[in-house]
């Protein structure tokens, strides 16, 4: 395929009012140490050249670090679906550049078959994650920077040059969330993080774990406990994986320990991320166990945060019982993927190191597997934004600093 037009000169301004790209961030950057040797990468990023979508594998984590490429926006949304890649921002990048791949792939010279196109990629890559709002709120910024060009190559490289904002927009608030949360960890805190939002969760940085990451920066000393988070375990494989890379004190825990460790007295503070959070009142749906959380801190008088870039908050829907929250697989709590020693298993030798699912359940049992719950605000103490700490109910008193409808 030919490479599309260069960026037209209509200038595309993006959709809500941000700091400026260019920045020297105070939070170090990820690095992921390969071979003896750390490197950098992003969590998502875009072939040009192949008009490919890379990814880091995460379904391979800790024990395989592996990048993978989408051949096609349908690879793409199934990437999403499958959890080959996770976490709000992430796949809100992910369906950008999705959505940009398709476009992009589109041959022809009509306009209207052209964005009949668009739409079914779009729908595509939104049906994937239902509960997520990133990705639909990214790939409207897309589609509104698409608007500018009055011909389809126009167009399609502003696609791309609007999923490129938003990976890097993602990286500048994930920074932002950062200075803001780290003054919340004093030196020899405890802090309790559920699931993953970390940089695995995001295109970098992450949003739970960008406060850590700053206050590491600055120099001070504490410590992580993360919840396993069943049935998928993205705190044991995922966010125990990342910390340890940057060399984070953490230690993992079984979902059902929080409890018991506050009660002991042995944590000063939650901090969480969102897949969906309300701007008209405050309620945020995150992975399933969230909300137990909020409520085991609010007997125990623990502060319980909430971290989100701006392209998290929903501000047209008002009320937390409309989020459709995911059905999974009933497979993911009946049994577990992991890699173990060498064994047999239906007359098959698996090899040292092979990942493999194992049954723990009944074999005659089923299983609910709601993917996510929602927090409500007067369990939460503050949420963590780009542009500051709020209370969950002044979001859409500030909306207008937050990127929000007048």
């Amino acid at each position: 395929m030919a490479e599309p037009a260069a960026l037209c000169s209509t200038a595309w301004q993006p959709a809500k009012s941000l700091p400026p790209l260019a920045f020297t961030p105070q939070t170090p950057l990820m690095n992921v140490t390969v071979r003896g040797h750390p490197r950098h990468f992003r969590t998502v990023s875009f072939d040009t050249a192949k008009n490919q979508v890379r990814l880091i594998e995460q379904r391979l984590l800790p024990h395989e670090f592996r990048i993978v490429s989408t051949r096609d926006f349908r690879a793409t949304a199934a990437a999403i679906r499958d959890m080959v890649v996770r976490g709000a921002g992430a796949i809100g990048a992910t369906a950008a550049y999705g959505l940009a791949q398709g476009a992009r792939a589109f041959r022809g010279r009509d306009l209207a078959k052209f964005q009949s196109h668009v739409a079914t990629v779009f729908t595509t890559l939104a049906e994937a994650r239902p509960t997520a709002v990133d990705p639909v709120n990214a790939m409207r910024d897309v589609q509104r920077a698409m608007s500018a060009g009055t011909t389809i190559p126009e167009q399609q490289a502003l696609a791309l040059a609007a999923a490129e904002h938003f990976a890097d927009e993602d990286v500048a608030h994930c920074e932002a969330i950062g200075q803001h949360g780290a003054k919340l960890i004093r030196n020899g805190a405890r802090v309790l993080t559920h699931c993953n939002a970390g940089w695995l969760a995001f295109v970098d940085i992450g949003t739970a774990t960008a406060p850590m990451y700053a206050a590491q920066a600055a120099g001070r000393k504490f410590h992580v406990f993360c919840d396993e988070t069943r049935p998928r375990s993205q705190g044991a494989t995922l966010t125990a994986w990342e910390l340890a890379q940057q060399g984070v004190a953490h230690q993992i825990i079984a979902d059902n320990a929080a409890g018991f460790l506050m009660w002991r007295g042995e944590i000063d503070l939650v901090i969480v991320g969102s897949d969906r959070t309300l701007g008209r009142t405050g309620e945020a749906a995150n992975k399933i166990g969230t909300y137990t959380k909020a409520v085991l801190a609010k007997r125990h008088g623990i502060p319980f945060y909430v971290a989100i870039p701006l392209s998290t908050i929903d501000w047209e829907m008002k009320s937390g019982r409309d989020i459709p929250i995911e059905e999974r697989s009933e497979s993911e709590v009946l049994g577990a993927w992991g890699v173990g020693a060498r064994q047999e298993e239906k007359g098959k030798r698996l090899k040292a190191g092979e990942r493999a699912y194992v049954r723990v359940a009944n074999p005659t049992s089923g299983a609910r597997n709601p993917g996510f719950d929602v927090t409500p605000p007067e369990l939460i103490t503050g949420i963590i934004t780009p542009a500051g700490i709020f209370k969950p109910g002044e979001l859409w008193k500030h909306r207008a600093k937050l990127g929000g409808p007048k």
